[in-house]
C-alpha cells in the first residue's frame, strides 16, 4: 500500500502566503515524480506544479511564477506566494510510485483545502 498525506492548506488573505506539504509511506521502491494538482468548483483538475527524480520541474499555465515545488526523498513541498481568489481549490498530492516488480503507478492523496479571500 502506497499512502500520499497533505498538509498545511488553510484560509489565507489576498497577497498571502501558503507552504503544503505532502508526505508518501508505504511499499515504496521509488518514486519517479511528484506533483501537485488542484481543482477548484465548477473546474477541471489542473496541473499546479511537478518534480522528476531527475529534480525537473513544471509548472501549470495558471501559475505565472508564484508557486515553487521542492522535493525531498518522499516529501514535497509546495511553496505559493501572492495568492489570489482564483487559487482556491482543493490541492492534491500525487505521486508516480515503483512498487517492486510493478510498473510505476499514480497514487493521490484526499487533497487538502486552499481558501484565499479576497
Amino acid at each position: 500500500q502506497v499512502r500520499l498525506v497533505e498538509s498545511g492548506g488553510g484560509l489565507v488573505q489576498a497577497g498571502g502566503s501558503l507552504r503544503l506539504s505532502c508526505a508518501a509511506s508505504g511499499s515504496i521502491w521509488h518514486i519517479k515524480s511528484m506533483a501537485w494538482h488542484r481543482q477548484a468548483p465548477r473546474k477541471s483538475r489542473e496541473l499546479v506544479a511537478r518534480v522528476t527524480d531527475r529534480g525537473d520541474t513544471d509548472y501549470g499555465d495558471s501559475m505565472n511564477g508564484r508557486f515553487t515545488i521542492s522535493r525531498d526523498n518522499a516529501m514535497v513541498y509546495l511553496q505559493m506566494n501572492s495568492l489570489e481568489p482564483e487559487d482556491t481549490a482543493v490541492y492534491y498530492c500525487a505521486a508516480d510510485v515503483v512498487v517492486v516488480g510493478r510498473p510505476f503507478k499514480t497514487y493521490w492523496g484526499q487533497g487538502t483545502q486552499v481558501t484565499v479571500s479576497s
